[in-house]
């Protein structure tokens, strides 16, 4: 079957626009792959030094160059409960590979850090930026030229996207992404919003709302709900760079163990010593970029990928941007409801059906591209099947669900929660924004209110607690861009919010920030662009102008006469406080480099 006509016009505007840099970067990726392996050109001195700490089977198959090198790239640490499985993955990788003949090494770790732990902390304003540190770590790991191919072992927001833009810059190389998987299911996700809200209005004390997290974030694994870290294991999976139904399965059990040697073993297979020689830079194609999107509008994903979707695919040398995502989202319907945007839970939407299930609907229905290549060695046809265990341990694969085991959760095109997705993109005279939607009630979709402006979160907070915040407003969150002070994520600002919007109040977000897959029932004009620190119009609200958000028609308008509104001066902001302290004096310059939202808040040229 053809893809359904918007998604091939899409994906050929993007080929188009793409062109010339896309070719600049496969002749760079083709040159790199014409001295295999590396390691053989590299001096003896040089050479002893990559193997000087290694046994001596190892040794020995290192100092030839017939025997594959496998790279193990990691995210590990062990106070972030998505990133501590990976301690043992190291000895599983080799230990697997060995049985086919080859090694396996670190080859370095990259920092990880959890938005979660930093919410409204002063290192949240490193954590998007931490990204392209990431990257960066990523290329320094690789730049021994001790490999034939590599795994990542990563999970979270930004940890996923960073090792991708890292991996394609050795795009000669395969690169296998293995996950560690959710933590089992804990306290529901209504019962932790609706504490998080009885907190926000001091009806339940501090004790209350901690046993409320640790209940909810209890052990090992990915957090359950569908925010960035989930939205990215979606998107390895459906842009091929996961083995079949390898994210969701829970850590520190059989499957997950056995998934990881399958993996190890698939990476060594597809390096350019064997015959399937699969590298990164091929995978992620214009095909697999569009198969991201539409993944992402199909399950309600993170608006993150809003930016980190643009800066991966500008790392393969292809140009996206926010109206393809915007296009794609016309014709992708929502079918699964996973929180924020449902009451389930990651877990659950694995018990119902899960990537497989998901996969099988788009494609039957020609909003996905089967005809990708993929680390599997299939085009995503391939990835219609899911894991299982048999009487030895090894690895079984069964035919994906035909039928979603609960349609509250999962659903198939035929009877989608929403005829298109959960992202639009939005215009007009305060610039371009992003709005999930998926979660917001229809009759919110469009909020015209007065503004109420602040200059940070805590500002707003504070308005709340003084009871200050009545009426119908929209609530202007600005200088929060990537130059400003990183872009933090400002989820401190959804408990009021919902407060007053359950009040009876019409309220709304405007801001120049990032609200994140954690975005919900409030509506959120998120990442506007140009920002209040780049000379963005936001920067000329004053309290008590209008704005209209609206996100069935996509405008952002402040209803202030034009002339009048093109002459205001824009306000000015300290951020010196936001520019010193917790490492962030270390940034400046990224700050200083860091390009727009629109083309991915990356400090990399484009």
């Amino acid at each position: 079957m053809t893809v359904q006509a918007r998604i091939g016009e899409v994906t050929e505007r993007i080929a188009r626009r793409s062109r010339d840099a896309r070719a600049r970067y496969l002749e760079r990726i083709a040159a790199a792959a014409e001295a295999k392996p590396r390691r053989g050109h590299l001096g003896c001195a040089n050479l002893a030094h990559g193997v000087a700490a290694c046994g001596a089977m190892d040794k020995e198959r290192l100092a030839g160059s017939d025997a594959p090198n496998l790279g193990i790239v990691t995210a590990y640490n062990d106070m972030l409960s998505a990133h501590q499985p990976f301690e043992r993955f190291p000895g599983i990788i080799r230990d697997a590979v060995r049985e086919v003949g080859a090694t396996a090494q670190v080859a370095g770790g990259v920092p990880a850090m959890c938005d979660g732990v930093t919410q409204g902390e002063a290192g949240m304003e490193l954590s998007l930026f931490s990204r392209d540190v990431i990257a960066l770590s990523t290329a320094i790991a690789l730049s021994h030229q001790m490999f034939d191919a590599a795994v990542f072992l990563g999970v979270c927001d930004k940890i996923v996207p960073g090792l991708v833009i890292g991996a394609l810059s050795f795009g000669h190389l395969p690169a296998v992404f293995v996950p560690a998987g959710p933590m089992t299911s804990g306290l529901s996700n209504d019962e932790k919003a609706r504490t998080r809200q009885l907190y926000a209005e001091g009806k339940v004390g501090r004790e209350a709302l901690l046993a409320s997290e640790m209940k909810s974030y209890h052990g090992p694994g990915t957090c359950t709900f569908y925010g960035t870290a989930n939205s990215n294991q979606m998107l390895m999976e459906i842009m091929g760079l996961h083995l079949p139904g390898a994210s969701f399965v829970n850590p520190n059990t059989p499957l997950r163990d056995e998934l990881t040697r399958v993996a190890a073993r698939r990476a060594i297979a597809i390096s350019a010593l064997g015959n399937e020689y699969t590298p990164v830079g091929r995978i992620i194609d214009e095909k697999a970029v569009v198969n991201g999107v539409v993944g992402l509008h199909a399950t309600g994903g993170s608006t993150n990928h809003t930016l980190h979707l643009v800066a991966m695919a500008a790392a393969a040398g292809i140009t996206l941007t926010w109206d393809d995502f915007a296009d794609l989202a016309e014709v992708t319907p929502l079918l699964a409801r996973v929180y924020p945007n449902g009451k389930a839970d990651v877990n659950h939407f694995h018990a119902a059906g899960g990537m497989g299930f998901l996969i099988r609907e788009l494609l039957g229905a020609g909003l996905l591209h089967r005809d990708v290549t993929t680390v599997w060695g299939t085009g995503l046809e391939g990835y219609l099947v899911e894991p299982g265990l048999d009487e030895n341990g090894g690895i079984v694969w069964r035919e994906a669900a035909a039928q979603s085991g609960n349609t509250d959760i999962l659903r198939g095109v035929a009877e989608p929660f929403q005829p298109t997705g959960g992202l639009k993109v939005l215009d007009g005279p305060l610039g371009r924004a992003v709005i999930k939607t998926s979660a917001v009630a229809r009759e919110r979709h469009v909020i015209e209110a007065p503004a109420r402006v602040f200059h940070s979160q805590e500002e707003l907070q504070a308005a709340f607690r003084a009871g200050t915040l009545t009426g119908d407003f929209v609530a202007v969150v600005r200088f929060q861009g990537p130059k400003a002070n990183g872009m933090p994520e400002l989820h401190k600002l959804t408990p009021p919010l919902a407060v007053l919007q359950d009040r009876g109040q019409r309220v709304a977000l405007v801001t120049d920030g990032r609200m994140s897959g954690a975005s919900g029932k409030v509506p959120a004009a998120i990442h506007v662009t140009p920002e209040a620190a780049d000379g963005g119009a936001i920067a000329k609200i004053r309290d008590g102008d209008i704005i209209r958000v609206d996100a069935l028609n996509g405008r952002l308008d402040v209803l202030v006469d034009a002339a009048e509104f093109a002459a205001r001066a824009p306000a000015e902001a300290d951020l010196s406080s936001s520019h010193v302290g917790v490492g962030r004096e270390l940034f400046a310059g990224f700050r200083h480099l860091v390009g727009p939202a629109e083309k991915g808040a990356a400090i990399f040229a484009a």
